[in-house]
């Protein structure tokens, strides 16, 4: 029976795609960047470093979410509710493809959108030579927009003044 249902062109096409894509998920599971966890970041920071001042839309409940989780994790938060958040951004050189729904300020850096505490406490520390750092967009399963078990892929990127870009963390599934 066997023999006689790979006779069929579509049957062993179907086969091939399956074992392609199965290859194709284990390799990228191998090389894929894992998020960098810096556990021992938090206890060196100083507490001023851990100030922060969020700007939010009085009608975006996920930003407050997102609030809550930067207290959660050792956060001092100045929250502001604005109905200029575009002006705040401005203001802040935030490359309109970088743009979320919230803008924070730390230490003279600009915090853009749904980043988690981590890569917030890694930039404090590390103090790269960049304006700030964002996750553009509202990506499912990112400190605020959790969704259950969904979690979409999303990029950390810095960014200076010029407009340049970098990946500054990768978060997968």
């Amino acid at each position: 029976m066997t023999k006689n249902l790979f006779q069929h062109p579509w049957l062993r096409i179907g086969a091939a795609i399956l074992v392609t894509g199965g290859v194709g998920i284990g390799v990228y599971s191998a090389v894929a960047p894992k998020p960098m966890h810096h556990p021992a970041i938090a206890e060196n920071l100083p507490p001023e470093a851990l100030k922060i001042t969020a700007f939010r839309s009085p009608t975006c409940g996920c930003c407050g979410v997102w609030i809550e989780h930067m207290k959660a994790n050792g956060f001092q938060v100045e929250d502001n509710i604005t109905e200029d958040l575009e002006g705040i951004k401005r203001e802040h050189n935030v490359p309109d493809d970088l743009a979320s729904c919230h803008t924070a300020i730390a230490n003279g850096y600009v915090i853009e959108g749904h980043i988690p505490a981590a890569d917030v406490k890694r930039l404090l520390a590390e103090k790269p030579d960049v304006s700030g750092i964002a996750v553009p967009g509202m990506p499912i399963g990112s400190p605020g927009m959790e969704s259950g078990n969904i979690k979409e892929p999303y990029t950390v990127f810095t960014f200076d003044d010029a407009g340049q870009t970098a990946v500054f963390a990768e978060h997968h599934s």
